[in-house]
């Protein structure tokens, strides 16, 4: 298991670092364990830097090596791309997605970061107020759900009214950005067009927004 922010001693080298918590582990063939966790996480060139010297990424695939040292079944990740800038989160996620497929490795992720979630795993569990909500593979819980639905129309405060007093106002959402959004099952969508059409709203953009982010929202409201 890796916590948030792992911590090293910051005064020694990643090599010296891997070798003690190896040695704490009793890894057999620990150098050559060190050197091939230090070339899957890609930090063969600075083996021999100070760990004070690293940047937030860098100490963050530091740790998934520490992790990999003993040949793990399972591994545990808190939060492992918060605090990343965007080619730092796109590193990790590319490294944890290499780690499952060519190591065999299951990852559970606990991430706020849902963009991520949504990149890296197949299957996931929301957890609201200490219980779960959902869980389910990622692609069908998507696909099955509700989709927020934004409409551009000729007058979306009129349309919003139109709508309160129909058959779709529980699908209501509200206005944000100019637009008005609905939250919508798939096969709804058209029958709404058609409702909209009759009563003569112009539709000028139907644009469904589908998300883990709004689908995390939905589900925990």
């Amino acid at each position: 298991a890796l916590i948030e922010k792992p911590d090293f001693y910051s005064y020694l080298s990643a090599q010296k670092n891997l070798e003690i918590l190896g040695e704490i582990s009793a890894v057999q063939g620990l150098k050559a364990k060190i050197d091939e966790v230090l070339d899957l996480v890609g930090l063969t060139s600075r083996r021999n830097s100070k760990v004070k010297t690293f940047s937030q990424g860098m100490k963050q695939r530091l740790g998934i090596a520490q992790t990999l040292l003993h040949d793990p079944k399972l591994i545990i990740l808190d939060e492992p791309a918060n605090g990343l800038d965007p080619q730092g989160q796109a590193d990790m996620r590319e490294l944890i997605v290499r780690i499952n497929k060519e190591r065999g490795i299951t990852v559970i992720i606990s991430s706020h970061i849902l963009n991520e979630v949504e990149q890296i795993c197949n299957r996931m569990v929301i957890i609201n107020k200490g219980k779960s909500v959902v869980e389910g593979n990622v692609s069908e819980l998507l696909t099955g759900s509700r989709m927020k639905v934004s409409y551009v129309t000729d007058d979306n405060e009129q349309t919003l009214a139109l709508l309160s007093n129909s058959e779709f106002k529980d699908n209501i959402n509200g206005i944000e950005k100019e637009k008005l959004t609905l939250l919508m099952e798939h096969e709804n969508i058209p029958k709404l067009n058609d409702f909209l059409s009759k009563e003569g709203v112009k539709v000028y953009s139907i644009e469904p927004i589908r998300s883990l982010e709004e689908y995390f929202i939905t589900m925990t409201k």
